[in-house]
């Protein structure tokens, strides 16, 4: 089954809970190599993604089990350190970009590690110097096989230091904090990414007994411990999955109540979500979003046309800013959307156009969006899904859409979505898999 046939048309309503944090899981599963202890994880999303590194995981020697839905509970006691330069390996981490966040706690606990070729979504370049020249004034020596695009580190050198990040990556600031918490000495992380979910990864690491100060700023302080225990972590919602119901709720006129959000880490999302002009309302930490017929596009103060642009946390999320576009496409009025980290996100833009939406493509990171008000319905065509992101928001236009719609390459959505179809239908949606 690799294809959802969409019917469009049709007004939601209800409660959905978002899943577990994607993002998020990636860290947390990396992080558990860093002990023999048995490690247990809540609110896991069941998604091919991190099923993918679970199983690469269990390949290198980890013992997981499943006792209920949803939770996995692993002990790294048993790891072949070599199972890393086999091509079994090169395989599966050629599928995901969350291996590279291996290397972090493989060099402090062993000592060596390797990072392919980062794979997952082609969505522009995804550079690894900030990660090699980090561990490189930690004192690791690396050096790269062309032939088979891997990069081999030695970390027997491994040491504390001062680091300033080039750029506030969010994998890039795992990496470097796993492989801090077993190093001898004092690291410091300017420039650290500080993204909810690297203060959950924080948070973890400090449970299991890492000393780790500055959580929730850009400045990280560690102090190297000799080892690390056990723990039980429960992962956040899932903030994607968050915004990507806000929008389905507008787009689709319909009356829709997510549950159990995390408010507290979504930061300026539903803010960036009300200058679309989208009505919603916070009751505890539930989100509900009226149906609403209309939904009007803010101005800047000064009268000018609205920017909305991805940025590092506290900044809006680049995962969204398919979804935006998608949204902002039965708005009223014009909004540019300017995507700055990825110059390949943008280009599924074609596909909203040959369904009747009102974009010009400025380029590969900017894109001009004239709202259509919903006086024109999108039309239902057949299409392919890119990546994660531009799947979901493709799929969210083919639910406001007039007639049957077809998207391909469906894999791509359950990378990072679990039970799409399933959890939307019981909705009032009407997806099938074909």
């Amino acid at each position: 089954m690799n294809a959802f046939e969409i019917r469009g048309g049709n007004k939601l309503s209800g409660s959905i809970t978002p899943q577990g944090a994607k993002n998020e899981a990636l860290q947390v599963l990396c992080a558990v190599l860093l002990t023999d202890a048995p490690v247990t994880l809540k609110n896991v999303p069941d998604i091919i993604d991190v099923n993918t590194l679970i199983e690469l995981l269990e390949d290198m020697g980890v013992k997981v089990s499943r006792p209920v839905p949803n939770t996995v509970v692993l002990q790294a006691d048993g790891i072949d350190p070599d199972y890393f330069n086999t091509h079994a390996f090169k395989k599966k981490s050629g599928k995901l970009r969350g291996t590279v966040m291996l290397a972090g706690p493989m060099l402090a606990r062993f000592k060596k590690a390797y990072i392919p070729q980062p794979g997952g979504d082609k969505i522009g370049r995804r550079r690894l110097d900030t990660h090699i020249l980090g561990f490189e004034k930690m004192g690791v020596a690396f050096d790269y096989d062309q032939e088979n695009q891997m990069f081999s580190l030695n970390g027997t050198n491994l040491h504390g230091a001062r680091i300033l990040m080039e750029e506030p990556s969010v994998t890039g600031t795992a990496n470097l904090l796993m492989a801090a918490v077993l190093a001898e000495g004092m690291t410091t992380i300017y420039n650290a990414a500080c993204e909810p979910y690297v203060q959950q990864l924080c948070l973890m690491l400090n449970s299991m007994g890492a000393k780790i100060t500055g959580i929730s700023s850009n400045l990280l302080i560690v102090e190297g411990v000799k080892t690390l225990g056990g723990c039980t972590h429960t992962l956040l919602a899932d903030m994607i999955e968050v915004g990507s119901f806000i929008g389905l709720a507008a787009m689709t006129q319909s009356e829709l109540t997510i549950k159990n959000v995390n408010l507290e880490s979504l930061g300026i999302i539903p803010d960036v979500f009300k200058r679309l002009g989208i009505d919603l309302s916070i009751n505890g930490d539930d989100i509900y979003v009226p149906a609403q017929d209309h939904y009007r596009i803010t101005k800047f103060i000064d009268g000018s046309i609205l920017t909305v642009y991805d940025h590092p946390w506290p900044g809006f999320t680049p995962d969204l800013i398919s979804i935006m576009l998608v949204v902002a496409t039965q708005a009223k009025g014009t909004v540019l959307i300017h995507q700055k980290m990825f110059e390949s996100r943008l280009f599924f833009v074609d596909k909203l156009i040959e369904m009747g939406a009102q974009i010009v493509l400025c380029d590969p990171h900017r894109a001009v969006v004239i709202g259509l008000d919903k006086q024109q319905s999108l039309r239902g065509i057949n299409m392919v899904s890119p990546d994660i992101r531009a799947g979901v928001a493709l799929l969210i236009a083919a639910l406001s859409a007039t007639g049957k719609s077809t998207i391909q390459n469906i894999h791509q959505i359950d990378r990072g979505y679990e039970r799409i179809d399933e959890r939307l239908n019981a909705l009032g949606a009407d997806i099938k898999r074909i």
